[in-house]
């Protein structure tokens, strides 16, 4: 399969790209080409903000050390990690590649509840009270969205 993109196939990213600039993760980190560009920008991400709003309420309501105080602060909350999740996280972990290799992956848990505490620093209205509640907070999101099918990564 060629990745090579036509001219009027770049044209008519560009042009929705002035629209939403977020989608220009998307666009780097999608593994193919998009067929259908207005179907990435109209409903995966807000899909991503549902699903992620979701997952947190529910890992807000099994957990007694995190707190989120509205609904607001929630999808803001969902926000903040996912822009962290395409800025931060892939850089986190790149410097860390050797002690996840050694570990077999487990530092990666590391990395999310390191990504959940630097959200709560970022979001008001979510508060968490150490470590190992961001850990295990990470581990309900990444169970939920795994079932439900969206990950608040940059991959998908």
């Amino acid at each position: 399969k060629s990745y090579i993109l036509s001219i009027n196939y770049y044209k008519k990213i560009t042009s929705f790209l002035v629209v939403d600039p977020s989608i220009i993760f998307l666009f780097i980190f999608h593994p193919k080409p998009f067929t259908n560009e207005k179907l990435i920008v109209n409903h995966i991400l807000p899909l991503k903000v549902l699903v992620g709003g979701i997952s947190v309420f529910f890992a807000d309501f099994l957990l007694s050390g995190v707190q989120i105080s509205s609904l607001l602060s929630g999808i803001i909350l969902v926000v903040v990690i996912i822009l962290i999740n395409f800025t931060i996280k892939p850089l986190i972990v790149l410097l860390t590649l050797p002690i996840s290799l050694i570990t077999f992956g487990l530092f990666l848990l590391v990395i999310n509840a390191v990504v959940v505490l630097l959200a709560a620093e970022l979001t008001p209205g979510f508060s968490v009270d150490g470590f190992w509640w961001a850990l295990a907070f990470a581990l309900i999101l990444s169970v939920i969205n795994s079932v439900l099918g969206v990950s608040l990564d940059s991959s998908n």
